[in-house]
């Protein structure tokens, strides 16, 4: 516009006005070269997917310093449930055989026996090590005690069911039929790591879970299914029922646990062929659509004061006795 090379400081000196940058301005806007790639950017979701084997990582027994960061689904934290942290429950975990995706260790942690154990497990195992500061971890366990070292796992592989129900008809092994483990309300990792374990343990071919209202597969789930979730397939559906309705077809015997079914569960119809046995929590129960689904329900005996079992213990009780 007309007149602006009158204005205060625009090409004439005076008071506080200056000859020139002599460049600094034009330097400070000048590039700093090409932008490094996605995966090679610490903080950018892309890097946090890379895997541990990926160039950039660091092998097991030599910690890398790095910020703590999520694995491309979130930051880690309270709200995930893929850590375990603590020197005793991450030393278990290990030798447990626990799957590891990467490990961190406090900076200038102080070491005792268990953490040497964990740190020459790591570089025996070559598990990706990465340094953080306390303040890192504190926040990655959520205010919990980790002691200066966290594990974090990778995310669980589902199953697919159709795909197991497809295998058993297909392959049905050496057994005498397939069975499979269908979980209606129970919300305890524990209680789902401990059903993975007693299904692994008497050769059924697999547990089937929803995706709502339901444990997942988290460590808590890992630790207590001893490691038999690396061999047996944990599926996940978006609608229990109509997979319930999917093996019937296919000619399983749906069999629900129930406290109040007058059949036993050593005697319930159909127990010789293919059977999905349907285990629902200890308060609740099953489900009233899962119940009307089930080809039978059955009972296992106890005590008049006891009013039910855990449904841990119960499933595997029913899974023994399927396995006779």
């Amino acid at each position: 516009m007309a007149g602006n090379s009158q204005r205060r400081g625009a090409g004439h000196k005076g008071k506080g006005s200056t000859a020139g940058s002599g460049g600094r301005i034009r330097r400070s806007l000048e590039g700093k070269g090409p932008t490094p790639k996605a995966e090679d950017r610490p903080y950018h979701k892309a890097y946090r997917r890379r895997g541990p084997d990926e160039p950039g990582r660091t092998g097991g027994g030599k910690p890398k310093s790095s910020r703590p960061s999520g694995d491309g689904k979130g930051r880690l934290g309270a709200a995930n449930p893929d850590l375990v942290f603590g020197r005793n429950p991450v030393l278990e975990a290990l030798r447990a055989g626990l799957p590891v995706k990467r490990a961190y260790i406090a900076e200038g942690v102080e070491r005792d026996d268990r953490l040497r154990d964990i740190l020459a497990f790591a570089a025996e195992h070559g598990i990706p090590l990465l340094q953080a500061t306390r303040s890192e971890l504190d926040r990655i366990a959520g205010g919990g005690v980790h002691q200066g070292v966290v594990l974090q796992l990778p995310r669980y592989e589902y199953a697919d069911a159709a795909d197991l129900l497809e295998a058993a008809l297909d392959d049905p092994g050496s057994g005498p039929r397939p069975v499979f483990v269908a979980l209606d309300g129970v919300t305890d990792p524990h209680n789902l790591g401990a059903i993975v374990r007693s299904a692994a343990a008497f050769g059924a071919g697999g547990v089937i879970i929803p995706e709502r209202r339901s444990a997942q597969r988290t460590a808590a789930a890992w630790k207590a299914s001893a490691g038999a979730a690396a061999r047996l397939p944990v599926a996940r559906v978006t609608n229990l029922n109509r997979t319930l309705k999917q093996y019937a077809e296919a000619g399983f015997t749906v069999v629900g646990l129930d406290g109040q079914a007058t059949c036993d569960i050593s005697d319930f119809p159909g127990r010789d062929g293919p059977v999905l046995l349907v285990v629902g929590s200890e308060g609740a129960g099953l489900s009233r659509l899962v119940r009307q689904n089930c080809d039978a329900l059955a009972s296992i005996p106890i005590a008049n004061a006891v009013e039910s079992l855990n449904a841990s213990v119960a499933a595997a009780i029913a899974l023994y006795e399927l396995s006779r």
